[in-house]
């Protein structure tokens, strides 16, 4: 397939010089992916597969209305073009304001450190899989179903576009997923643990501790109380603050959500303040070594480090060429797409909150009653509210740690959650367990890192007391 994507430069360089003239911008995407899937659920291997796929995408923008045709034959291509072409003439009737940016012509590929997955044994994944199962099950009894599931992707692509621009990169992505659902009676606890890497096939290896806590979680869940609903001065993991970061914070973030929006766009004006002078918050592909890492965007733009939040003020946003043009500000390279079924729109790539300088002990003190979460089992955003589901928590009394406490929910308001950050932790983590999903494009890697946090006036979902 690398031959066959060598070979078509010259197609697309030919198609991109015949057509350019008859619309404003056109780009060709074309892309060549394999992969594995496997899932184990219980003692049974439900899916065993791998794939090779190659197909691509045409883009044409013609006085602002944009055509998009999809293809897995280059033989069709000529015909896809015409399609794009047609139907971008005929929504068009604006003017078409792209953010300039560099032609570039490059050839990249996003460096392993250790084994490729495309050279390991599909045989030696599938004993991965049912090695981490037999953890799972082996934890207690009360273990009622468990499941893993194994995925990897490898995905080279070229980019031509009107403007020049001749791309081609390159990448592998690994992710693994452990769940395991504990019951007694009636009462039932689940918990998860998803590791994923962009850099070698061994970062999936030598899990075997990371997984038997997700099981004996779900089983220690089942003896413990549920929390009382209240509000309640919170403490939460890194891992915690880079989901609220990317799910409650960094979505409103993305510009399409904000200059489709005219009430957005006021919410999310630039210099209004959101946060305390310590809160900087960050997102781009630049930073090396992780799941929302890349050298170009899907429009070719090249990666960078875009500061969101500074000092608690909102500085910036993120960019498609498109949103950029629009709104008169620079592309971010945040113009991304799953595959080749999909045109780019705006989307995260890696997005963190700094650490801060208050050690994480100090963030427990003074809180006479509150709660502290642990890691994630899922969650679920509207706009700027969310409701986030911990994997692990306890009741903070007097300032210490106290008992463990299960079924606890964090909801609230994004914004006001932010103004109500009371200190940030000096530690880190990064997160590299995340797979966004957003106007049907679903599953696409990134990362998300952060501090410890302390939150007040968090509401607390748990079991009432009259």
């Amino acid at each position: 397939m690398s031959t066959l994507l060598a070979d078509a430069r010259n197609l697309l360089s030919d198609l991109i010089a015949r057509y350019r003239d008859r619309v404003d911008y056109l780009a060709i995407r074309l892309e060549s992916a394999e992969g594995t899937d496997i899932l184990l659920r219980g003692t049974k291997i439900e899916t065993l597969s791998e794939g090779i796929s190659i197909g691509g995408h045409v883009r044409a923008c013609h006085k602002g209305g944009w055509g998009f045709a999809s293809f897995n034959q280059l033989s069709t291509l000529s015909e896809r073009i015409e399609e794009a072409i047609a139907a971008a003439q005929l929504v068009g009737d604006e003017e078409t304001l792209l953010a300039p940016i560099l032609s570039i012509q490059d050839v990249r590929a996003l460096p392993l450190t250790g084994s490729d997955p495309r050279q390991m044994q599909i045989s030696d994944k599938k004993a991965l899989c049912l090695h981490y199962g037999e953890i799972l099950r082996s934890v207690d009894p009360q273990i009622a179903t468990i499941s893993v599931r194994y995925g990897d992707s490898s995905q080279r692509v070229i980019l031509a576009t009107s403007e020049g621009t001749l791309l081609e990169q390159s990448w592998a992505d690994m992710e693994m997923r452990f769940a395991a659902t504990a019951r007694d009676g009636e009462t039932v606890q689940t918990g998860r643990e998803t590791v994923g890497s962009r850099k070698a096939f061994e970062d999936l290896i030598g899990l075997d501790e990371q997984v038997r806590s997700a099981a004996q979680r779900a089983v220690n869940s089942l003896a413990l109380p549920p929390v009382r609903g209240n509000a309640y001065t919170v403490v939460i993991d890194p891992i915690l603050s880079g989901l609220f970061v990317h799910e409650a914070f960094g979505h409103l973030s993305e510009a399409d959500m904000a200059y489709e929006n005219p009430d957005l766009l006021e919410v999310m004006s630039l210099g209004r303040r959101f946060g305390p002078s310590e809160l900087q918050i960050f997102d781009g592909a630049a930073p090396a070594g992780h799941r929302g890492s890349y050298f170009y965007d899907d429009e070719g733009t090249p990666a960078t480090t875009t500061r969101l939040i500074e000092d608690g003020v909102l500085v910036g946003r993120l960019h498609s060429r498109e949103t950029a043009g629009k709104l008169g500000e620079i592309p971010t390279g945040n113009a991304r797409c799953l595959n080749y079924h999909y045109p780019p729109i705006v989307r995260m790539t890696n997005t963190w909150i700094e650490r801060g300088k208050t050690p994480v002990a100090d963030l427990f003190a003074d809180i006479d009653e509150g709660v502290y979460a642990r890691n994630w089992l899922g969650g679920m955003t509207n706009g700027e509210m969310f409701t986030f589901a911990a994997g692990e928590a306890w009741m903070i009394r007097k300032g210490e740690i106290a008992e463990p406490v299960r079924d606890v929910t964090l909801s609230g308001n994004a914004f006001k959650t932010l103004a109500d950050i009371e200190a940030i932790g000096n530690d880190f983590f990064w997160d590299e367990s995340g797979g966004c999903g957003k106007g049907g494009q679903s599953g696409l890697p990134v990362g998300c890192g952060g501090p410890s946090l302390r939150l007040r006036n968090v509401v607390v979902g748990g079991e009432a007391t009259d």
